[in-house]
């Protein structure tokens, strides 16, 4: 299978290591995306599941003052820092931890601090563009696209940003009508066909039930002595 869950052997050593089964979680801004990703986590634990937050790869923007900042386009594949992003799986995936940045929306940009992520036996990589990047799907075991309503997606992004980020509503729709419905068109909703499972009506119980059911057989394959 493509991306992991295989066996790797180190010569001359005594032991076998897991490739991670790496899963690519993707779909519009207020899909359910990390439901998805969260209910892996807490069916699992943090020991067993890493995540990585494809929102905390947004490019470092220390050299823009805050009123070009939130003007960007948001919602373009450009506004991601790919380099880092492929880089951190790939030693997620090699056995090690990395720093992974963390993004503050109410600065629109980096924070200081970074967020160590440890290796686990499944990796999720939750965002908007998981399964936009070839070098990124080619790492993925399962690649799921969460797909719900717009009107859905719409009133979460707006209720979170006003909650989250400190958003106003004109800003929010501003925004929605300006970049975010657009760029699902034309970038994130042509993703979907890479996807080997589509969650039709969002992150729906039966749905993530069978995710999860998949990735305990995965780790309990891993256990076996």
């Amino acid at each position: 299978m493509a991306g992991g869950g295989g066996l790797r052997y180190h010569p001359g050593m005594n032991e076998i290591s897991f490739l991670p089964f790496v899963i690519g979680v993707a779909g519009g801004s207020g899909s359910g995306k990390s439901t998805v990703s969260q209910q892996v986590l807490a069916s699992f634990g943090a020991d067993m599941v890493s995540v990585v937050m494809q929102d905390d790869y947004y490019r470092d923007q220390s050299d823009l003052p805050p009123e070009v900042r939130r003007k960007q386009n948001y919602d373009h594949p450009d506004a991601f820092d790919w380099p880092l992003l492929v880089r951190h799986v790939q030693a997620l995936r090699n056995g090690e931890t990395i720093a992974m940045p963390e993004y503050d929306f109410t600065i629109d940009n980096r924070s200081t601090r970074t967020i160590p992520v440890k290796p686990a036996p499944v990796v999720v990589i939750e965002g908007l563009f998981a399964l936009y990047d070839a070098d990124l799907r080619d790492m993925m075991s399962l690649k799921i696209f969460v797909d719900t309503a717009p009107d859905v997606r719409f009133i979460r992004r707006m209720q979170r940003d006003i909650a989250e980020r400190g958003r106003s509503l004109e800003s929010i729709v501003g925004q929605y009508l300006d970049t975010v419905r657009p760029m699902h068109k034309q970038f994130i909703e042509p993703t979907k066909r890479h996807a080997d499972v589509i969650l039709p009506h969002g992150a729906n119980g039966p749905a993530v039930d069978i995710i999860t059911t998949k990735v305990a057989s995965v780790i309990g394959r891993l256990r076996r002595p």
